[in-house]
């Protein structure tokens, strides 16, 4: 029996066993990468360079495109690396740093995703009221505190996770490190803590669904109720972008975490967490500049100077 103290890395799950096969999955996602980077890196651009786009809603579009950019840097570069040089380890401490920001950046995305709930919410439902709302301290506020929490919630977990002794060796069934994995490693009765903690958070993340939930049927209930057309395709056009991304986001990660034990192949997991963790930063800024004109627009100004 191991304990962590005598654990200096940990080896990833191979994404593939031939070489091939191995490049071509460093191919993959080099281009899904690049393609995160360039689409969040527009908007990022866009946003902070059109004055026109200081608003609350691309305020909060942009802090969620820097969660995102910060989400693929975490996981997908020492995969790629893994890939190309055909290795699978990673450092004890390498993987407790990836373990932090992945949490950090996962976390903010969905407190940011609730706070653009709330945006939306108040722009259709209260629209005399948003200048009051959600001026510009109070999304600065907001902002801030999405971050903060997303901070501590990261610090949290990461430090109870490898205060826990291994004893069960050091191969993860990931091709990146999580809790979960590593939780499976430990022989402690401390691990009731963290599963504890996991059950708090999870408690928290279902609060925010359902605000999310209850906010988009008073605003549905409330576009249906504008008179004209062009005043409804409008306020679909701002609302259903948002409404994916939050469905992307949760449905994959429900589905990742909360299946049930049965239905655990390392083949699923593996699909699973690139749809989690990998897909999402690539196709939110696609879905958000598929459906906003105003954002379109900006883009193409910005290209062609």
């Amino acid at each position: 029996m191991s304990n962590s103290s005598y654990i200096r890395q940990f080896l990833l799950l191979a994404l593939a066993d031939t070489r091939q096969l191995q490049l071509l999955h460093f191919c993959l996602l080099l281009g899904i990468s690049l393609a995160a980077l360039l689409g969040n890196g527009l908007i990022i651009s866009t946003v902070a360079c059109s004055h026109h786009l200081h608003t609350p809603m691309f305020f909060f579009l942009l802090n969620l495109a820097l969660s995102d950019l910060g989400c693929i840097c975490t996981t997908v570069p020492k995969a790629m690396h893994n890939s190309l040089w055909h290795t699978r380890s990673i450092s004890y401490s390498g993987c407790a740093v990836q373990v932090f920001f992945f949490l950090f950046f996962i976390s903010a995305e969905f407190y940011l995703l609730t706070f653009m709930c709330y945006d939306r919410y108040v722009s259709i439902c209260k629209p005399l009221h948003y200048g009051t709302l959600l001026g510009s301290r109070a999304c600065a506020h907001m902002a801030a505190a999405a971050w903060a929490s997303a901070f501590l919630t990261a610090l949290m977990h990461t430090a109870n996770t490898f205060s826990l002794p291994l004893c069960h060796g050091n191969a993860l069934g990931q091709f990146f490190c999580e809790i979960p994995q590593i939780l499976k490693l430990s022989c402690s009765h401390s691990i009731i803590r963290e599963l504890g903690l996991i059950a708090v958070s999870s408690c928290l993340a279902l609060c925010y669904f359902v605000f999310i939930v209850f906010s988009y049927v008073q605003i549905f209930r409330a576009v249906l109720r504008i008179p004209t057309e062009q005043g409804r395709h409008k306020a679909f056009s701002t609302c259903l972008p948002h409404l994916a991304v939050v469905y992307l986001s949760v449905s994959t990660g429900i589905f990742s975490y909360l299946k049930p034990p049965p239905m655990s192949t390392p083949s699923l997991d593996l699909t699973l967490s690139v749809l989690c963790s990998v897909v999402p930063p690539a196709l939110n800024p696609l879905i958000y500049s598929l459906r906003n004109q105003e954002l379109k627009a900006a883009v193409w100004r910005l290209m062609t100077g």
